[in-house]
């Protein structure tokens, strides 16, 4: 006896819905044996997006090289990890300490690194330093740092890891880049600028190193909101600002640093060469970056004069 087409759909939806419980379930499974064992080295580990990577590839297994500016907030991390982790099970995480506005130290940094096991599976590039201003207010000083931070100080900490990984011929380095090294946005000149430098070099190394079995992943993402949205109130509707303004309120909508974080072992797991962490309206923007640029500068030009759009980038 055929089923009756209204029980079809959302007996359909069930099974779906089933089938995708079970897919996610086995590749957390797999995600936790893949990582067992590596050596997975995370710069800015603490900060939001770092310490909740940190979290889940200690829970893999992984055997930790954790990065940062202050000693004292590693050791924090370090505590929170192993206060009530198995040590049958899991790694004691290694601190070093890893400032990218320090270029000199760089080489001994790298060493360093190297030596906390002999060898690096996993590079996780994660530091970044935000600014907001118009191009004429910023210094070339600052200008110095940001690229130091952003852009100079990854690139040299892959290159510095990378003779190990050629030479073992296997190894996985990602970064956590961001949208805007993809496209550029207003009052973020210097910003931007480092993350399409560093989105290029990384785009270069992918193609050099791949006969090496070396894997390279970029993760581009909206900013990081690590705030929880609170309940919209119910107020009369307000007049639309425009199309610039309608833009600017999705840019808004950020990305959580625990779904950043699981994004981040998903893509080390499955190898993903380049991974786009975005709401719509940023992905239509970089459509319309390629496809019909002009449309695309007179919005963010209008989006300028706006102030709405001024204060919500």
């Amino acid at each position: 006896m055929e089923l009756p087409s209204v029980v079809v759909l959302p007996l359909l939806i069930v099974v779906a819905a089933g089938i995708y419980y079970v897919y996610n379930e086995v590749l957390q499974f797999m995600s936790k044996s893949l990582v067992r064992n590596k050596v997975v080295v995370i710069t800015d580990a603490v900060s939001g997006v770092g310490s909740e990577c940190a979290q889940l590839f200690h829970k893999g297994g992984a055997r930790l090289v954790l990065c940062g500016t202050s000693w004292d907030k590693l050791e924090s991390l370090f505590d929170s990890l192993t206060s009530d982790a198995d040590p049958k099970e899991t790694f004691a995480p290694k601190l070093v300490i890893l400032d990218f506005s320090d270029m000199e130290s760089m080489e001994e940094v790298v060493s360093e690194v190297v030596d906390c096991y002999g060898c690096v599976d996993v590079l996780v590039c994660n530091s970044s330093m935000k600014l907001k201003a118009p191009v004429q207010s910023v210094s070339l000083e600052l200008d110095r740092n940001i690229m130091d931070i952003n852009y100079f100080g990854p690139s040299t900490l892959a290159k510095g890891i990378l003779p190990t990984m050629i030479s073992r011929r296997s190894g996985h380095i990602l970064l956590v880049n961001s949208i805007q090294g993809r496209l550029a946005v207003p009052f973020r000149s210097s910003y931007a600028a480092s993350k399409h430098a560093a989105q290029a070099f990384f785009d270069c190394l992918r193609a050099e190193v791949e006969e090496y079995g070396v894997s390279v992943s970029t993760i581009s993402h909206t900013f990081i909101n690590a705030t929880t949205p609170e309940p919209e109130a119910k107020s009369p509707a307000k007049p639309v600002g425009g199309l610039a303004a309608f833009i600017a309120s999705k840019l808004t909508h950020g990305v959580s640093p625990s779904a950043l974080a699981n994004e981040i072992v998903r893509t080390v797991n499955r190898k993903r060469k380049e991974v786009l962490l975005a709401h719509p309206i940023p992905r239509v923007a970089l459509h319309l970056r390629s496809l019909f640029p002009p449309f695309l500068f007179s919005v963010l030009a209008a989006g300028v004069k706006d102030s709405v759009m001024a204060e919500q980038m």
